[in-house]
C-alpha cells in the first residue's frame, strides 16, 4: 500500500505523486488503466475481485485495473497488471480515456483519468488469489442483463465504463 500514483490534471498533464492510498482518502485526480480482455468467440473476460481488497472486495470488474507507476508507460502497466493478476499476455490496444469520480466504501474516493485498453486471448487464465476471487466469460447482452439486475455485484468503474462506452468496447475486438 505505499505504492505512489501519478496525479494529473484534467488533461492527464502530471502534477506530482502521492501514496495511492492518500489519493483514495482525499480523492484526488490520478492516472489508471482498466483492461478489457476478449476471447475469439467476442466474449467478456470478468474478474470477481479478491474479498480482502482494499477497496470493491467481491465485485465483479473487468480483466484488470490499477495505476501505472512512476515514469511507465500506461500500456506497459496495462500489460504488467494483466499478468500479474490473471496470468494473461496479450496485444492491448488504447481504446479511449475517461475521468470518473465515485465515492466507494471505507469512505475512499476513486478519481481517476482511466486510460481504457483492449485485448484479445483464448488463453485459460492463471489468475493470483491475492487478487482475484474467480473469473468468467460473459457475452454483451448476459452482461448487460445482469448489471442492470444487480449492479450492486459491480464495481462503480466497471459499470461506468460499460454504460458510457459499452458498445465501443465490444466492437473494437471485431
Amino acid at each position: 500500500m505505499n505504492e505512489q500514483v501519478v496525479l494529473v490534471d484534467e488533461n492527464d498533464v502530471e502534477l506530482g505523486l502521492m501514496p495511492k492510498l492518500d489519493a483514495h482518502k482525499h480523492g484526488v485526480l490520478h492516472r489508471a488503466f482498466s483492461v478489457f480482455i476478449f476471447n475469439s468467440a467476442g466474449e467478456m473476460l470478468l474478474q470477481q475481485r479478491a474479498l480482502d481488497k482494499y477497496h470493491s472486495g467481491g465485485l465483479w470488474s473487468n480483466a484488470c485495473c490499477s495505476h501505472p507507476r512512476p515514469g511507465e508507460s500506461n500500456v506497459d502497466a496495462a500489460a504488467r497488471r494483466l499478468y500479474e493478476e490473471m496470468g494473461l499476455k496479450c496485444t492491448l490496444t488504447e481504446a479511449f480515456s475517461f475521468v470518473y469520480r465515485s465515492e466507494l466504501e471505507n469512505g475512499l474516493i476513486e478519481h481517476e483519468f482511466d486510460h481504457v485498453f483492449v485485448g484479445v486471448s483464448d488463453d485459460e487464465p492463471q489468475p493470483d488469489p491475492i487478487e482475484v476471487g474467480s473469473w468468467c466469460y460473459l457475452k454483451h447482452e448476459v452482461l448487460s442483463g445482469m448489471i442492470n439486475d444487480h449492479p450492486e455485484r459491480y464495481t462503480e468503474w466497471f459499470k461506468l465504463c460499460l454504460k458510457d462506452q459499452g458498445e465501443k468496447i465490444f466492437t473494437i475486438n471485431k
